[in-house]
């Protein structure tokens, strides 16, 4: 049995007494899938760990572990473990605080409406798959190249692609803003003004800061390269994470 409400819960209307008007529901301040939050609070904390707990010996150790280094696949060195994990660990340290707050205000803006639409596990792959295509085009231009690899921007290129694939186009239906509808095919892409545009500029805008090592707040140069792998991954391969897609195809 239900309770009765008390005298203060219950206001009198014309028709008799009626209950009271809910409030309304308060927005979270951070209004993103925890999936989200996790990326970018694992980032922020081994960030925060290497540049104020580590000495630069121990940062030089965790560099050479966890950051992707394409000699390390040029056959002079054995194969370790940190061969096999560096290709996904690379994308959780980052050059520097200007470094790490761009990628994750990128992160926030295109990986919520992605992983409110794919789920956390579904996520959690696409962002691991795109990271790995960001490191293999790297490698494949830098077969022999010493310099650390460390970043998301691959794995947030390929929610850029994704992006673009579905035409930007957002649901809040639910409260959840995500990526509404199915992806569009490629014919569809290349007729949509609006996503010819947006590959056009980035196309360029990261050649051009890659090319002539230029971004503002950024000392180090901007790896190009990964950009383009996880932007192509994400483009092209979406489909195989997106289970609103699959969904569909299983009532068809």
């Amino acid at each position: 049995m239900s309770e009765p409400a008390s005298p203060s819960e219950i206001e009198q209307g014309e028709g008799g007494p009626v209950g009271r008007e809910p409030e309304p529901r308060r927005e979270p301040v951070f209004n993103m899938p925890p999936v989200v939050l996790a990326v970018i609070g694992i980032c922020v904390v081994v960030h925060l760990i290497r540049f104020y707990w580590l000495t630069d010996d121990q940062d030089f150790s965790l560099l050479i572990r966890t950051a992707f280094i394409p000699i390390r696949y040029s056959g002079r060195f054995d194969l370790d473990f940190y061969a096999f994990s560096s290709p996904f660990t690379y994308a959780f340290l980052h050059g520097g605080f200007a470094h790490l707050a761009i990628n994750m205000v990128w992160l926030a803006a295109f990986g919520s409406p992605l992983a409110n639409r794919f789920g956390a596990l579904r996520f959690s792959l696409f962002f691991a798959a795109t990271g790995l295509a960001a490191v293999l085009l790297f490698w494949a231009v830098h077969p022999i190249g010493q310099t650390p690899l460390v970043g998301a921007s691959g794995a947030i290129s390929g929610m850029m692609g994704a992006a673009a694939r579905f035409g930007f186009r957002i649901d809040r239906s639910s409260g959840k803003a995500a990526f509404a509808g199915a992806p569009l095919p490629m014919a569809a892409v290349f007729r949509s003004r609006g996503v010819v545009t947006f590959l056009v500029i980035w196309m360029v805008i990261n050649l051009a800061t890659g090319l002539v090592a230029f971004a503002p707040g950024i000392d180090s140069q901007i790896a190009w390269e990964a950009h383009i792998g996880g932007f192509v991954a994400g483009f092209f391969g979406l489909r195989a994470f997106d289970r609103r897609q699959q969904a569909d195809e299983f009532r068809a």
